[in-house]
């Protein structure tokens, strides 16, 4: 099968090269997919370079533990390992290691049914971005109906879902973003719209309930400003930062100041699993979340799709790889 291998960290998608290798076996609890599409994002850059050093030990010390890239995948089971409940012909979403290739071997507890009213291109961009923005609103944040929610990287792939599903609790809901993407925001649903090139909303007035950061520079120290007494802060991550902890500093140092401040503070992870994906099929089919789908590439591409999204020009919404028509 045809694949995106990387043998080596680089911070340049020449470390991406299109290879021939053998088709993986599923394994107990496994199932063998074969990709229709897969989508690009941030975490895939910083899995390519290496970077944060912080990640290595879980990704790789010298070179990734696994040579093909990719994470989000949608697709039709092909084959079962021992133990998997799926059936040939099931048509999945979700996360796994190694998507950008013509079929991968996944956890069968990383997958649920696609949605019936997304295209596998539409599917390829929920998992991450859909699970990250539901367990950070949803969980971490408490978000409850009335409350008054900010979303700092609202126009993001996690935020633009992290905006909807806020919403479909019913909160009231602000975005933070550019100037290009104050009408994707109007589409996603905001009730107010912050453009950070030109206001700064740790010095507005307005305070909130929940402020939930998928982007941005800004320290605790400063997010809280924008915090009610007695509001929760989620900090879900952010680029920039050191070559070392990159943004990740926040990460551990809200959870450490949480206790001796009234207001809650909160350093958060994903963790990726089939319920959280059916959760976002209902919230999919019944319309209140739609997925915002950037550009296209195929199979081949994918070192340009990288380098376009290095170059930030990845034309709004999530970056999806077609794989198979």
């Amino acid at each position: 099968m045809k694949a995106i291998v990387q043998d080596r960290y680089g911070e340049s998608a020449e470390v991406l090269q299109l290879q021939e290798i053998a088709t993986p076996e599923p394994g107990p609890g496994e199932v063998l997919i074969e990709v229709r599409a897969a989508s690009l994002f941030v975490g895939d850059w910083h899995i390519m370079a290496g970077l944060p050093y912080a990640i290595r030990p879980s990704f790789g010390l010298r070179r990734p533990k696994t040579r093909v890239r990719g994470q989000d995948v949608a697709g039709t089971v092909v084959t079962i390992g021992s133990g998997s409940r799926s059936r040939p012909g099931n048509d999945v979403y979700g996360t796994c290691d190694g998507s950008f290739a013509q079929f991968v071997a996944a956890s069968e507890n990383k997958l649920a049914v696609k949605p019936a009213n997304l295209t596998f291109e539409q599917a390829a961009t929920v998992p991450i971005a859909g699970t990250t923005a539901l367990q950070a609103v949803r969980d971490a944040g408490s978000v409850r109906a009335g409350q008054t929610v900010l979303i700092v990287g609202a126009a993001g792939g996690v935020g633009s879902f992290a905006v909807q599903i806020a919403k479909a609790l019913g909160a009231h809901v602000t975005g933070v973003c550019s100037t290009s993407q104050i009408e994707l925001l109007r589409s996603l649903g905001a009730d107010a719209i912050v453009d950070y090139t030109k206001d700064d909303f740790t010095r507005l007035d307005e305070r909130y309930d929940v402020i939930v950061v998928f982007g941005g520079e800004d320290s605790v120290s400063r997010l809280r400003q924008a915090l009610t007494p007695k509001g929760t802060l989620v900090i879900g991550g952010g680029e920039g930062g050191g070559k070392w902890l990159g943004r990740g500093g926040r990460l551990i140092y809200a959870p450490l100041l949480s206790p001796f401040v009234s207001q809650r503070l909160v350093g958060f992870g994903v963790k990726h699993n089939r319920d959280d994906l059916s959760a976002l099929r209902e919230l999919i089919e019944a319309g209140k979340v739609t997925p915002t789908v950037g550009r296209t590439y195929p199979l081949t591409g994918v070192p340009d799709a990288m380098r376009d999204l290095q170059a930030g020009s990845s034309g709004g919404g999530k970056t999806v790889i077609t794989v198979r028509e």
